[in-house]
């Protein structure tokens, strides 16, 4: 954009993982970004602090709908479908940029190279989730250092449960170290060393950690997690699509979930933003469902 020329942008707030404002992953959403360069997004992104920031822009391939971007507030682009596009189809739904449908609805998203299927679903005329296809699941590299792990972690090496979980980097999209321990006190407990951290999932070849128990606090829920992103400015994250995603293909890897069971992850809870995402595992295909509430909307002036 030349110096000195200001235009004026819609912005809106979305919780997204939420069933009530003021909960789940908060996420900027951009309007109109087509013309934005890639600094400029990723300036904006910083203004914003959240998490991650979308910016929506018309689809440059034939075989997409919408074209979206994703920035944190360090200025790293991601590539991930979990809160980013999740919250981004709910705004568009929402703002009457979408028909309303019956049942489930497809479209598709245009995310860095690849195109993957979104699923609108109505009930009674209204929106009431979005479920996104991510990339088929890939299983990295396994951490067999306990000790480093659980110091790593903040965690007592007693509470991962690597004889029974591997902790393993899984992919979807994006790669993430999954680490499970033995119940929520020990989530609960963990007080990552985020250089440490950050530094052992690297290594990894994995962006970020997700932290996880099968001891999850709700009836109908299958995991409690954490995540925490510190080498993209993310100390802890409420809510994780991208995370969730990959768990979701590890516990049906090694038979905690069969394929086609509905997995539900709490997440957020420790950080006051209580966060519900939905995850189902069909023939390799990886759904992440969830709903959002659009909260806030403004102006950006740049």
């Amino acid at each position: 954009m030349m110096a000195g020329h200001m235009r004026e942008l819609d912005f809106y707030l979305v919780d997204v993982f939420a069933r009530e404002p003021l909960a789940g992953n908060p996420l900027a959403v951009v309007a109109d970004a087509d013309r934005l360069d890639e600094s400029t997004m990723r300036r904006i992104a910083r203004e914003f602090n959240q998490s991650e920031t979308t910016f929506v822009m018309r689809a440059t391939r034939p075989d997409a709908d919408w074209r979206l971007r994703f920035f944190t507030t360090t200025g790293d682009e991601v590539y991930g479908a979990g809160h980013n596009a999740l919250g981004a189809w709910w705004w568009l739904a929402a703002s009457g940029h979408l028909e309303k449908g019956t049942g489930r609805t497809r479209y598709a998203q245009e995310i860095g190279d690849r195109v993957l299927p979104v699923d609108l679903v109505f009930r009674d005329g209204q929106l009431a989730a979005v479920s996104m296809t991510q990339a088929p699941a890939a299983f990295g590299a396994i951490h067999h250092d306990r000790a480093t792990l659980a110091a790593a972690l903040g965690v007592d090496e007693g509470d991962l449960i690597a004889d029974r979980l591997p902790p393993q980097i899984v992919s979807t999209g994006a790669a993430h170290l999954l680490a499970g321990v033995r119940d929520r006190a020990a989530v609960a407990r963990a007080r990552p060393s985020l250089e440490r951290l950050a530094s052992l999932v690297r290594a990894a070849g994995g962006q970020g950690c997700y932290l996880f128990c099968l001891d999850p606090v709700g009836r109908d829920a299958t995991a409690h997690a954490r995540f925490f992103n510190p080498a993209i400015g993310i100390s802890e994250e409420p809510a994780t699509g991208s995370a969730a995603g990959p768990l979701g293909a590890y516990l049906t890897k090694y038979g905690i979930a069969a394929e086609g069971d509905t997995m539900v992850v709490e997440q957020g809870d420790t950080i006051g933003r209580p966060s519900r995402i939905e995850v189902v595992v069909r023939g390799g295909h990886v759904q992440v469902s969830g709903e959002a509430i659009v909260v806030a909307e403004g102006k950006l002036r740049c």
